[in-house]
């Protein structure tokens, strides 16, 4: 597997050419995978606070040359909110589905957008799973206050996918 680490994600459009050339012409572009954006307490169901707000719109302009045509979320409102400006700017609305259905989100991207760019949003639990699920290779865990990872999933024709991480 193809592995790439970097520092700021002012390298986007090398990304979005890596990933380009990655993916097949007959299959899912790309899946973005990243946690929530950071949350203003530890409560159940916390909104995000103003650093991850602003998180929040770094993601919307990271993607935004992407074309992003879908957006999976949690039941958490954490989830929805730190990829509300990205779907306000595409004009997108989040599909729900539980943060314990990993596999089940995997599926549904893969049905529901198979030629797609997708984002999913999820948690420091979840991440791992998802991008295990998507055929990553090598293992990816997410502290307590890891909230600057963006994981880009391309599709490979046979094998292992190519795994994008990025800061942002």
């Amino acid at each position: 597997m193809r592995h790439f680490v970097l520092r700021r994600i002012l390298a986007a459009p090398a990304a979005l050419a890596l990933f380009a050339l990655a993916a097949p012409a007959f299959a899912q572009k790309a899946i973005v995978v990243v946690r929530h954006a950071e949350k203003v307490d530890q409560s159940t169901d916390p909104v995000l606070s103003a650093q991850g707000a602003a998180r929040a719109e770094a993601l919307a302009k990271a993607l935004a040359a992407m074309e992003v045509k879908a957006v999976y979320v949690t039941q958490y409102q954490r989830t929805a909110l730190t990829a509300a400006p990205l779907m306000k700017a595409a004009g997108l609305k989040p599909i729900q589905v539980h943060s314990d259905a990993s596999a089940e989100l995997v599926e549904r991207m893969k049905k529901e957008h198979p030629t797609d760019v997708v984002l999913t949003v999820g948690h420091s639990n979840s991440v791992p799973r998802i991008l295990k699920l998507l055929g990553a290779t090598e293992t990816i865990e997410l502290g307590d206050n890891d909230y600057d990872n963006l994981f880009i999933v391309v599709p490979a024709a046979s094998g292992p996918p190519t795994l994008l991480r990025l800061k942002y």
